[in-house]
């Protein structure tokens, strides 16, 4: 054949030594870029505010809905129902207005 095959457990051994080296360069050009942003910021006066982060999104600024006060309950087992969504079967062929919670 004349081609040299390497065994499985040299290419493992260079795999494992060059994901080394990806990671130390990946470490190196991360560190590389946070300094160059952080020269830039401060060269223009830029702050991270200005850049958009710690602004809330729009999504959490929106206030946290409390559960839904149950309007049917079953009186023989306790269970009650919002009204939202599938009916429980306990409900299944019966006048909802019988369970109707009453203030």
């Amino acid at each position: 054949m004349g081609i040299n095959m390497s065994s499985y457990k040299e290419l493992q051994n260079q795999i494992e030594k060059l994901q080394k080296e990806a990671e130390q360069a990946r470490r190196t050009e991360v560190s590389n870029a946070i300094a160059d942003i952080q020269s830039k910021m401060r060269e223009f006066g830029i702050s991270p505010g200005d850049l958009g982060f710690g602004m809330r999104s729009k999504r959490s600024q929106k206030a946290v809905r409390k559960p839904v006060e149950p309007k049917y309950r079953n009186d023989n087992t306790g269970e009650t129902w919002s009204g939202r969504g599938k009916p429980p079967k306990w409900m299944a062929g019966r006048d909802k207005a019988q369970f109707l919670i009453r203030a």
